[in-house]
């Protein structure tokens, strides 16, 4: 037996058979028309990605086709391959001196941000190349217990592939914050990353764990054994977490805890009972606004399905967050030398005042039909910027009565993801509620990028410094009478509810999926007397 450590990125056991992943030009193809011309081709991939993104129920993977979508119609992209075309080069020929500029100038970037970006280029790229070759990718097929090996793989390609519950991926390169990993983890695909070139012969059985990192290559009859019996703990865990999900949350000293729900869209709500949940803690936006801003009836009517799903429940929805990592057509700057610190959230909503003021009329008069509606802003800095959207949100009230419309003033609230409003949260003005974003928190308290591998392992919850900041942001909003709740990624990870909890948090906002784990883990908080924490091992 051969053990190969690389990096966790999606956790999971597997057992199945080594399938090397077939080149993009090794894989199976639909036969097409080739386009005449350069411009039809980038038209044509837009239109295949567009088609993929509309198969896709992830938030997270729309958001990631939608980058490349817009990449590719940005005219831009096309200035440097227009010599070559005019002195005879191939399409392709031209195409290919076009993107590998581009990759080269986002691997040569300071920023993280481009750097991230690098998997996007290539996989449009190949995307590109098939269609000017006149071919279409056909869905990969995999056998039912593949062990799916693979230098890398494209989001798209990913995306376009039907996974099954028994298979897993490695990756001899990659990393755990890749999009590719994002993706597996949105499908609880166990995947290990950055495996490195030690062989691993197609054919061969293998044990994958994503949770510890591991690859067994012809595991002895132990190794088989402690695969089933971990197999058979993981089942009887996930049945519990079920059956914990159907329950209120409470401690094991009987104190109630809020859980509340992440969503980007209704769709992700389809076959979730309401009961599961106090309500909707985080309502992403980005998704609405992914090929430009939305009129005001069409964010109407999504906010009335969200509030009809939570019944009365309260549903908190955040101002488009865009910008950073999240561009946003028609709203978003064109380019920032640094875009996480530079005009994204509410700074950019307030530069762009009369669309901001769409999004805030459709939100009050969506609180008109709903009481639980809410309002939450995100990147929120300082008291000017909260009183700008008051008096924005008086403007619209203004409008709104001018025109007979129902609507009413809801709660008004504001993400904490900045240390200086962590520091300062009775500073902001008057505030109704609060929401630690933990994920900037986190990256911007540790000056560690969250998806740079090379540093994200310093944005660690754990760390003192952020442990004191998180115990200082509770304390503040329990003298200035605010309430508090936390919608990162570490309100569902049953590992770090222990830690929120002794911090002081009695609410948390998280995907469906995790809300059985999580109230596992805060049934068993405290941990008794000689018994491990919640999460331990």
């Amino acid at each position: 037996m051969t053990r190969l450590v690389g990096q966790a990125a999606a956790p999971g056991l597997a057992l199945g058979r080594v399938v090397e992943w077939p080149a993009a030009g090794g894989a199976a193809v639909h036969e097409a028309a080739p386009p005449r011309t350069l411009p039809e081709a980038l038209e044509q991939a837009a239109a295949l990605l567009r088609e993929l993104r509309e198969r896709t129920d992830s938030a997270e993977a729309r958001a990631i086709l939608e980058f490349q979508v817009e990449f590719l119609g940005d005219p831009a992209l096309l200035e440097p391959a227009l010599p070559l075309l005019q002195q005879g080069s191939e399409p392709a020929t031209a195409w290919c001196a076009a993107i590998d500029a581009q990759i080269a100038d986002f691997e040569a970037s300071d920023d993280d941000y481009f750097r991230h970006r690098v998997g996007d280029l290539r996989d449009m790229r190949a995307r590109v190349l098939a269609v000017l070759a006149g071919q279409a990718a056909a869905e990969v097929e995999l056998p039912a217990d593949a062990i799916v090996v693979a230098d890398d793989i494209a989001p798209s390609r990913f995306l376009a592939t039907r996974w099954g519950p028994r298979q897993a991926v490695v990756l001899r390169g990659g990393s755990p914050t890749a999009h590719v990993a994002l993706l597996a983890r949105s499908r609880a695909l166990p995947m290990v990353v950055a495996l490195g070139t030690a062989p691993i012969p197609p054919g061969s059985t293998a044990i994958v764990d994503g949770g510890a990192g591991t690859v067994e290559l012809a595991p002895d009859p132990q190794a088989l054994a402690r695969f089933e019996q971990r197999r058979d703990a993981l089942e009887q865990g996930r049945r519990a977490a079920e059956r914990s999900a159907a329950g209120p949350a409470r401690t094991r000293g009987g104190e109630r805890v809020q859980v509340l729900l992440n969503v980007s869209d209704a769709t992700e709500l389809e076959g979730v009972d309401p009961a599961l949940c106090d309500g909707i803690g985080l309502v992403r936006t980005e998704l609405m606004f992914a090929e430009g801003p939305p009129d005001e009836a069409t964010q109407l009517a999504a906010y009335g399905r969200l509030l009809h799903w939570a019944g009365g429940r309260q549903v908190v929805v955040r101002t488009l967050d865009a910008g950073g990592d999240k561009p946003v057509p028609g709203w978003s700057m064109p380019y920032e030398a640094n875009p996480f610190l530079g005009t994204r959230g509410l700074r950019l909503s307030l530069r762009q005042a009369e669309g901001f003021k769409v999004q805030l009329r459709a939100l009050l008069r969506a609180a008109a039909g709903g009481d639980g509606l809410r309002i939450l802003l995100p990147m929120v800095t300082d008291a000017a910027e909260v009183a700008a959207v008051r008096a924005l949100l008086a403007a619209c009230a203004d409008e709104l009565r001018g025109a007979g419309l129902a609507h009413r003033l809801p709660p008004l609230g504001v993400m904490v993801e900045v240390p200086a409003a962590a520091l300062a949260l009775d500073r902001l003005g008057p505030v109704d509620f609060a929401s630690i974003g933990s994920n900037d928190l986190l990256q911007y308290t540790m000056a560690a990028a969250r998806d740079d591998p090379r540093v994200s392992p310093l944005a660690d919850a754990a760390h003192p410094g952020f442990e004191r900041l998180l115990g200082l942001v509770v304390q503040g909003a329990a003298v200035a009478g605010i309430p508090l709740s936390l919608c990162g990624a570490l309100a569902a990870q049953p590992a770090q509810v222990p830690r929120l909890l002794a911090a002081g948090l009695r609410s948390l906002s998280m995907p469906a999926a995790a809300v059985g784990a999580v109230k596992q883990a805060i049934a068993g908080w405290p941990a008794a007397p000689h018994e491990p924490p919640a999460g331990a091992g």
